[in-house]
């Protein structure tokens, strides 16, 4: 083989390779539009919980509002320290309980109206909106089986309706928000008795129809539910709870649902399903994004037209009572999961989301050492702000 056989050879070989070259490339990218183009094609998996109805949301809050739970009745002169604390937050909403036993304590239709009579009048001075409290009997409506209880339902539902009804009265039009008890499906909220959504329905609807006959305009919001997987005589789920007040014929006996939403040791944006690692508790209802589990069985019972307020969201620095130390958290940590929680529900819960209410400006009886609830406040007893009130009054609203 002379010089120009092996020039030519090489040549064609070379030729031949690039050729080669360009045609492989050529089918690769050809194989690779059409793979993109089938994966296109392909539907998107439904991800996430059913959050939205049918129906347009009905807004009786913006979505979010803010609020916050304060103490106000036994310290009236105090009262106006709250309210400047809740301003200066920026918050548009105070939160506070109006018992029954301290209204009509004495006996059926003798009323007490000194202190919440203050209470509304220095809250429209302030300008905020309140959300009234309604439980804690008094002890003359006690069934006669069943007494001294700090907190159950009467023995003539009657008397509760009755009391619901004057108070609608007196602050016709004064009054932001009433939510209807506490907690039913707990027994300690329920005179120690087994929690039952069908009797709780029954309270609710005797409430509900004299609010309304009183102030039509009134915003009736369901009893913040115990977030709970506990199933046992004195304890029920509250999953489990709403859906029977559906299944008791609920949805017509309330404006708004009412959820509770401590945050425990999970961070705001932490799935429910994340939560069921023990390292968070060992349940959905340990993620304050269990909420969005409420609102599912909302939506599957046809109510996803209603919005939902969270009556109690926080988390606890109690680092002293053992049933709540393996989830505290620290001052820092306290702030930003409370300004995430807005904010997580701000971005992924609009429209449905209405008040949210953070727990507490502190009562200024409470001790460290006596009262589980002093760790949860953002608002010390003397007056003076954790972290989180400074986080909370900053924040993008």
């Amino acid at each position: 083989m002379n010089q120009s056989d092996v020039f030519y050879r090489s040549t064609y070989m070379q030729k031949f390779s690039i050729a080669f070259l360009l045609l492989l490339l050529f089918v690769m990218l050809l194989a690779g539009c059409n793979s993109a183009d089938t994966a296109a094609a392909q539907p998107t998996p439904e991800t996430g919980p059913a959050l939205m109805g049918e129906e347009p949301v009905k807004k009786l809050f913006n979505s979010p509002e803010y609020g916050i739970h304060a103490f106000m009745w036994w310290r009236p002169d105090l009262i106006d320290e709250d309210m400047e604390l809740v301003n200066e937050m920026g918050f548009e909403w105070v939160k506070q309980k109006f018992a029954w036993r301290e209204i009509e304590g004495i006996e059926k239709g003798q009323y007490d109206w000194y202190r919440p009579d203050r209470i509304v009048t220095e809250a429209e001075d302030a300008g905020l909106k309140l959300l009234i409290r309604l439980d804690r009997q008094p002890f003359w409506s006690e069934p006669q089986d069943n007494l001294w209880f700090d907190n159950q339902p009467p023995g003539d539902f009657q008397d509760f309706a009755d009391f619901c009804g004057v108070v609608a009265d007196r602050y016709k039009g004064r009054i932001g928000a009433f939510e209807v008890w506490n907690e039913p499906n707990l027994g300690r909220e329920w005179g120690e008795r087994s929690p039952d959504p069908a009797e709780y329905t029954r309270l609710l609807q005797g409430c509900y129809e004299a609010i309304k006959k009183a102030d039509p305009e009134a915003i009736v919001v369901s009893a913040g539910l115990a977030p709970t997987g506990t199933v046992s005589d004195l304890v029920m789920p509250d999953t489990t709870f709403l859906q029977g007040m559906y299944d008791a014929g609920a949805a017509d006996y309330f404006d708004v649902l009412g959820v509770n939403a401590p945050g425990y040791k999970a961070p705001p944006d932490l799935a429910p399903e994340e939560a069921e690692d023990q390292a968070f508790g060992g349940g959905r209802w340990f993620a304050f994004r269990h909420v969005e589990d409420m609102r599912e069985i909302m939506v599957a019972n046809g109510d996803g037209h209603k919005q939902v307020v969270v009556l109690e969201m926080g988390w606890t620095l109690d680092e002293i009572n053992p049933d709540y130390s393996w989830f505290a958290v620290d001052e820092a940590t306290q702030a930003d999961y409370l300004v995430g929680a807005y904010q997580y529900a701000a971005e992924n819960w609009q429209p449905w989301i209405g008040l949210m209410t953070t727990i507490y400006i502190a009562d200024d009886s409470w001790t460290p050492e006596e009262h589980e609830q002093y760790w949860w406040a953002i608002v010390l007893p003397d007056g003076t702000p954790r972290e989180a009130f400074y986080a909370l009054r900053d924040m993008s609203k």
